[in-house]
């Protein structure tokens, strides 16, 4: 059974690369809002890597938080 920390890693993970499959869609389309979009992806992206940076042991509750709610945003 997963604990926790590992159900969250896995649910990060997922939608990291599902985030990271659309960006590369994004990049072969050169259309303005193409390119918007792949802005805000890669901004989501920069901000999950900041929340685990120290690495995934070193996740506390307040950070824990952050990456729940960063799951939850569309």
């Amino acid at each position: 059974m997963l604990s926790k920390n590992e159900e969250l890693k896995d649910r990060i993970e997922a939608r990291r690369h599902e985030l990271q499959a659309k960006l590369s869609e994004l990049k072969a389309d050169s259309r303005r809002e193409a390119a918007e979009a792949a802005d805000k992806i890669k901004a989501r992206l920069k901000e999950l890597e900041e929340y685990v940076k120290d690495g995934w042991d070193n996740v506390n509750d307040s950070v824990k938080a952050k990456l729940n709610s960063w799951l939850n945003k569309n």
